[in-house]
């Protein structure tokens, strides 16, 4: 029998390192996360086990930035990457660029996670949550300058209640740096003005482009706002981590328009539904009165004094007459101030500025409104809103008014 070549450690260690490198270049393996660590590098280093067997893996810090979801012992978790041999400690591992959670998609998994840790700290608890002003005199809209989701909130606030003035604050809704933008204007409301209430949200889209309102420094920034938010994010199926920290969700932009606002037909009718109750009250009130006098005149020992309370009828019938025409005074002076103060904020909406030949212009990538020169370099693509469409155009030249 031939006797087996002598071998050093590091030619072996070298030999089984060409073989399960070789052999296993890439893998996915199934395994329970343990003896997890977080290096400060931002490495993570881990152990994946079953039943019987464990193996050692890493995730370099590149990697584990990307993943929407925490890993945490206990996760069962399909671990894909590569086998690597280390050879100063002879040891195997696999080094991960990709870790899928077990029985859901990554989004999934994260969306819980946030959820279950914002309710623990009592950002979604209801005796937080503050009421919508009933007459809101500005409301700021947090969303994208270019989406239909703007235009129908302007529209439907325009025609159910003129009398407020809206502020457009244009933000991305989707992509990498949406979500610390959205939390940045949300927190700039209180150094706009008066705002009384705000809308943040957009239009439908999948779960990805819809994931800017299901990030953590979303969801902190609407608990922390001493201005009411109301969630619109996408259609009426979806539902985000914004939706249950802010204050009230509205299924849809839509929705949000009509929940900030009244209608001022329905506040017409309220108006005259007061007045009917508020006569009807008073001409039973009158009524009894006039009972009670009636019986006093009817006794033996006043009717000397009869032509008295003859007198003071007189006057309780000039009096409801009085009364009922200041009320029906009032509420026709309300209404026409209610007229003059929605025909001059009318003037005052950003779709009759379009009307009238001017347009609003914005950067195409981020959707940040164009006020100066300076703002743009040449090759920039750029929006252009008019009353009805836009138009998009890239920067050729640039020349600045001194």
């Amino acid at each position: 029998m031939t006797a087996p070549d002598v071998l050093t450690v590091s030619e072996l260690t070298r030999q089984i390192k060409d073989c399960l490198e070789g052999n296993f270049p890439r893998v996915a393996v199934l395994g329970e996360i343990s003896n997890l660590t977080r290096a400060g590098s931002g490495h993570v280093y881990l152990t994946l086990k079953d039943e019987n067997s464990q193996i050692r893996g890493v995730l370099w810090r590149s990697r584990a930035q990307r993943l929407r979801f925490d890993l945490k012992d206990g996760l069962q978790v399909v671990a894909i990457g590569a086998v690597e041999v280390y050879g100063p400690r002879g040891t195997y591992q696999i080094v991960c660029d990709q870790m899928l959670p077990q029985g859901m998609g990554p989004l999934e998994l994260a969306f819980r996670q946030l959820q279950e840790k914002l309710r623990d700290e009592g950002l979604f608890d209801a005796e937080r949550k503050r009421p919508l002003p009933h007459f809101p005199k500005r409301i700021a809209v947090v969303t994208s300058p270019t989406g239909a989701a703007v235009r129908d909130i302007i529209q439907i606030i325009t025609r159910r209640w003129s009398a407020v003035d809206v502020l457009v604050v244009p933000v991305p809704v989707q992509g990498e740096t949406a979500a610390p933008k959205i939390a940045a204007a949300i927190r700039a409301l209180p150094e706009m003005g008066d705002i009384d209430v705000a809308i943040v949200g957009r239009g439908g889209g999948s779960l990805e482009d819809l994931w800017a309102f299901n990030e953590e420094v979303v969801a902190r920034a609407i608990y922390d706002s001493p201005i009411p938010i109301v969630s619109a994010v996408g259609h009426e199926i979806d539902v985000s981590i914004a939706d249950f920290v802010a204050d009230k969700r509205a299924h849809t932009p839509s929705e949000a328009a009509e929940l900030v606002v009244p209608d001022r037909r329905e506040f017409g009718m309220a108006l005259d539904e007061v007045e009917r109750r508020m006569i009807a009250h008073l001409r039973k009130r009158l009524a009894y009165a006039k009972e009670m006098f009636r019986s006093v005149a009817d006794r033996r020992v006043l009717q000397q004094p009869l032509s008295r309370i003859h007198q003071l009828a007189e006057q309780l019938d000039d009096l409801e007459s009085q009364l009922i025409r200041g009320m029906r005074n009032v509420h026709r002076d309300a209404s026409s101030q209610l007229a003059m103060l929605s025909s001059h904020l009318d003037a005052l909406s950003p779709l009759k500025v379009l009307s009238r030949g001017y347009s609003i212009t914005t950067q195409a990538e981020t959707g940040e409104v164009i006020r100066r020169a300076e703002q743009v370099a040449e090759g920039d693509e750029v929006v252009t809103r008019l009353e009805s469409g836009r138009l998009t155009s890239r920067v050729e030249s640039i020349a600045t008014e001194e």
